[in-house]
């Protein structure tokens, strides 16, 4: 039993992170102290606090803390904390704005250059992150033309010469390493070579390739000539389009000013790499009415940059930042190097801070009634989904389909909305195993069990490295499941949560007899929505999607017909181990009942292999 007088005599005089969590258990508020015992005491003692603050001590029925050995630490688990859980009571961006970087897998043989919005903690290479899209999708066009580098996904160097080459390659734009055709070594050297390009190092490699131009065409080999003159502009072209973000440019910088409207505010940023302005971005942050501007632009930088493997080395604010010490320490820690904050009060600085004030105020005023419309089809009907079924916040939903036609090739989909919006990096499909015929009931079952049994074990992997779980795939647990049917498929999903020990709420979305969605069904009843309603709409929108997919997927493996084999699914399982397992086994579904000792004593298949086998039909 949480005693709240006994647990606040306990408190340490130390640094660290507090968790306010209401009579859900519900997190609403993160915070982080140089003094546990003065900071937390002071929320339940008598004085002025604010506003926001009085209504946020009323639901507080415990808390709990983790002790830090400094204050950075603590300011680093508060902003990894606020991004993870989104407290209610936090200031919190309300966009999910991602912007794309271009990743080099350095950590291939054969490397790819290729398009991501997020950076991970990997032995890849990251350039960005940038806002101007069309310009990395040319880019990376204009990289595969000059230096032919691979953009298939084939496991190089163990399936070369196992397929025929791409496309690409015929046309000469694709130097061919999945067909042995460069040597890895080849191949790094045109990778290291491309990185200086987007590095903005191109004087050299201009100044070879015209050295190279000059000479063929002294030797009238004209067409050579050419293409390196082609060459050239292409290099010239990227590095003119990307203007690549690093830590050794001089003016790096971000120029970030806000304008609020009550509980709304917009800020924006300016982006200036090495000098040149190269874009303009807005966010929006939902606020209480009172807060003051150097807390809303502290509250905006730690969560902007804690997302953001890139800092620049100053940034530029109309007026000063709270915890403007810890944020800077935090930053050039991040950095490498020293970052400042500075608040201009005259020159040119001055005036691009005025600028994206008049910028933010703008957008709060054009788009102050779209803001609220986007808002009440996305988290407005979130919560009204929450008041529908009396839970506190949801943020993550996950809906389930499964597709077939009278039981050939069963497919089960998962989609993911994320505050109300598709998340479709999150979607993941399931092809039934174990189910034959069109049993809806036992597929669902199915798939629920390998979708939270596959993030079980994630969850353990990541424990024992002592990692976040927002590092794994399927980690991710919804904090509202929603079935498409009615109560038959919310009970399969309570027995599947059962097991394995998770408590989720589970909704059914109920269709009438026209297979039109009328209401939810939860806790054994039905609970209808006006059909008029953001819920309503989203409700509907997550069942077409939902369909949606698994009709595609569905699709997909149809096309295929019978050449194609469930045993073509199993990561390493080309055609010639597929034929020995058949040899062998007779049917794939021998094949899902053997043992591990039958199967690695299969014809070509290793100790690894059989366990890749064995694995894909047991867990």
């Amino acid at each position: 039993m949480f005693s709240l007088e006994e647990e606040l005599k306990q408190l340490p005089d130390s640094p660290g992170v507090y968790f306010m969590r209401d009579s859900h258990d519900n997190i609403i508020y993160v915070g982080k102290a140089i003094s546990l015992r003065n900071r937390v005491r002071s929320y339940f003692r008598k004085g002025n606090k604010s506003p926001k603050i009085e209504k946020m001590v009323t639901h507080i029925a415990r808390f709990e803390y983790i002790l830090t050995d400094s204050d950075l630490e603590a300011f680093i688990l508060e902003c990894n904390m606020i991004k993870k859980y989104t407290p209610k009571y936090n200031t919190m961006l309300k966009d999910g704005k991602t912007y794309p970087y271009i990743r080099v897998t350095l950590g291939e043989p054969f490397p790819k250059f290729s398009k991501v919005r997020e950076a991970k903690q990997d032995k890849s290479r990251y350039f960005g992150p940038y806002v101007n899209v069309t310009a990395v999708n040319e880019t990376l066009d204009l990289l595969r033309k000059l230096y032919g580098f691979r953009t298939c996904n084939r496991v190089l160097p163990r399936d070369i010469g196992k397929e025929r080459p791409c496309l690409y390659y015929h046309i000469k734009q694709c130097s061919g390493p999945c067909a042995a055709c460069i040597s890895s070594e080849k191949y790094r050297e045109m990778v290291k070579e491309a990185m200086q390009v987007l590095e903005g190092n191109d004087k050299e490699i201009v100044k070879n390739l015209t050295q190279k131009m000059n000479r063929a065409a002294e030797e009238m080999r004209y067409e050579d000539a050419a293409i390196y003159r082609d060459q050239i502009r292409a290099v010239q072209t990227v590095a003119q389009k990307q203007k690549i973000t690093n830590n050794n440019n001089r003016e790096d910088r971000d120029i970030i000013a806000y304008n609020r409207d009550q509980s709304d505010a917009v800020v924006s940023v300016f982006f200036i790499r090495d000098g040149k302005l190269m874009g303009r971005e807005h966010f929006h942050l939902e606020i209480a009415e009172e807060e003051l501007g150097g807390a809303i632009l502290a509250a905006f930088i730690k969560q902007y940059y804690n997302g953001s493997p890139f800092v620049p080395k100053e940034i530029f604010t109309k007026v000063p930042v709270e915890e403007q010490k810890e944020i800077q320490e935090w930053l050039s820690q991040k950095r490498g190097n020293k970052v400042r904050i500075l608040s201009p009060s005259k020159g040119s600085n001055a005036k691009m801070v005025l600028m994206a004030e008049k910028n933010a105020k703008l957008i709060v005023e054009k788009d102050k009634e779209k803001l609220k419309l986007e808002e009440a089809m996305t988290t407005g009907a979130v919560k009204q989904i929450c008041q529908a079924i009396q839970i506190p916040v949801a943020h993550r939903m996950e809906a389930y389909d499964i597709s077939n036609i009278s039981g050939f090739e069963s497919v089960g989909s998962m989609i993911v909305f994320q505050d109300g919006k598709p998340k479709r990096n999150d979607y993941r499909k399931f092809k039934i195993k174990t189910v034959k015929g069109p049993n809806d009931y036992a597929s669902m079952k199915e798939v629920l069990s390998r979708r939270f049994l596959h993030g079980l074990k994630e969850r353990e992997e990541l424990d024992r490295e002592g990692k976040d779980y927002n590092l794994g795939n399927f980690t991710k647990f919804p904090d509202i499941l929603m079935m498409d049917g009615g109560r038959g498929q919310v009970n399969i999903a309570l027995e599947v949560l059962k097991e394995l020990g998770l408590e989720i709420p589970v909704c059914g979305m109920v269709k009438d007899d026209h297979h039109r969605t009328r209401g939810l069904y939860y806790n054994n009843q039905e609970i209808p929505l006006d059909t008029h309603s953001g819920a309503f709409k989203l409700i509907t929108q997550m069942q077409d999607e939902a369909h949606r997919f698994a009709i595609e997927y569905h699709r997909s493996l149809r096309s295929k017909g019978q050449v194609h084999s469930v045993l073509d699914d199993i990561p390493g399982i080309g055609p010639a181990r597929r034929k020995a397992l058949l040899r062998k086994f007779k049917s794939a579904e021998a094949v899902s009942q053997a043992s591990l000792e039958e199967l690695e004593n299969t014809e070509t298949m290793t100790l690894t292999l059989a366990k890749e086998v064995y694995d894909f039909f047991h867990l």
